[in-house]
């Protein structure tokens, strides 16, 4: 059983670990035991303070009554037959979130969650049907990886992270960036810039942002339509935005990062999947170095959209094609577990 956090207790999974190594030097523990901790912590992956067997047993003892392995605790896991993995975590506070675990060809990737809840509005996802409750910190964040790298192999490692879950990450922008920073570490889960993807609905301000950041991560943009008239009616946040300051934002980042953007289209059938809308997002994506990732809709029980007909989705395809876009379809992983944000949430009644 994991150890879990009563609202007395601190987190030991702190990306700034300042708490942790301020008690250990307090107490005159030497330097060296901060870096044990990580090491059964992110690597061994012990359940316990008990199961740290390189420290002391006087030591594990006072850490367990000082400091928790997890504020959160694993409330539900569902796996489908194409080996996702997704974990309902429920927070010291009651509050609960999503994470999933995506299988590749020969990689494992995480996509994790910045917020309990979610402010955009989006009309068809699930995470924001109740609207947002809080950021997550920084440790919680950070949790969320150490929970699903617990789901694989001792010798087997996640190598990809997609900041793609609940909640808005651009908007949570003082937690996601330590936590992002301190999965880059050796001691924590050693995972390169170039293979950590935020995921955002399109903030201009906290777009430019990101672009000051020491490390350019990869960024998505949600498009989800190719003008503002109907992205008003499915992003609602987008009447506040609109997609010429959005677009211009994302190509400053390109400029000083350069890093090729990705721009995020989920297919609604009947909505946003027919001709006219691929000849307009062809021709504002064109000339751009961009790459378009098509997402056919996964259902959401309660909600009215549905995932367009395979010769609907063909003729998409081709009609970018034809207009210069550099276009990937992406295949649906999880579509039996829940595995879109927010739908487990919902399912195990916690919104």
């Amino acid at each position: 059983m994991t150890e879990h956090r009563d609202a007395r207790q601190l987190g030991v999974c702190d990306p700034g670990q300042e708490p942790l190594a301020r008690w250990l030097a307090e107490r005159g523990y030497p330097a060296y035991r901060l870096r044990q901790i990580q090491t059964e912590l992110y690597l061994r992956r012990v359940a316990s303070w008990s199961d740290m067997q390189s420290l002391p047993k006087a030591l594990r003892a006072e850490l367990a009554d000082a400091f928790a392995l997890f504020t959160s605790r694993v409330v539900a896991q569902r796996t489908s037959a194409d080996r996702t993995q997704k974990l309902l975590l429920e927070l010291w506070d009651g509050a609960r979130i999503e994470c999933v675990l995506l299988p590749g060809r020969r990689r494992w990737s995480i996509c994790i969650s910045t917020q309990v809840g979610c402010a955009m509005g989006c009309v068809f996802c699930a995470s924001g049907l109740q609207g947002v409750q809080r950021n997550l910190s920084s440790t919680e964040i950070v949790e969320q990886m150490a929970h699903l790298q617990r789901l694989l192999g001792v010798e087997e490692r996640f190598s990809h992270i997609v900041v793609m879950g609940m909640g808005e990450p651009l908007a949570n922008l003082d937690q996601l960036l330590p936590a992002l920073d301190f999965a880059r570490r050796d001691e924590s889960f050693g995972i390169g810039t170039r293979r950590i993807t935020i995921s955002t609905v399109g903030l201009p301000a906290a777009i430019r942002r990101l672009a000051r950041h020491t490390h350019h991560y990869h960024l998505a943009v949600s498009l989800h339509a190719p003008t503002d008239a109907l992205r008003n009616e499915l992003v609602p946040v987008n009447a506040r935005i609109g997609l010429g300051p959005l677009l211009e934002a994302a190509d400053e980042y390109f400029d000083v990062s350069g890093r090729r953007l990705t721009y995020e289209y989920v297919l609604l059938g009947g909505v946003n999947d027919q001709p006219v809308h691929a000849r307009q997002l062809a021709r504002l994506l064109r000339g751009r170095p961009a790459l378009l990732n098509v997402i056919p809709y996964n259902p959401v029980q309660g909600l009215g959209y549905r995932t367009p007909d395979p010769l609907v989705l063909a003729q998409f395809r081709e009609l970018l094609e034809a207009g210069g876009v550099q276009v990937q379809f992406r295949q649906k992983k999880g579509d039996t577990i829940d595995a879109a944000c927010g739908q487990l949430r919902r399912a195990a009644g916690s919104g």
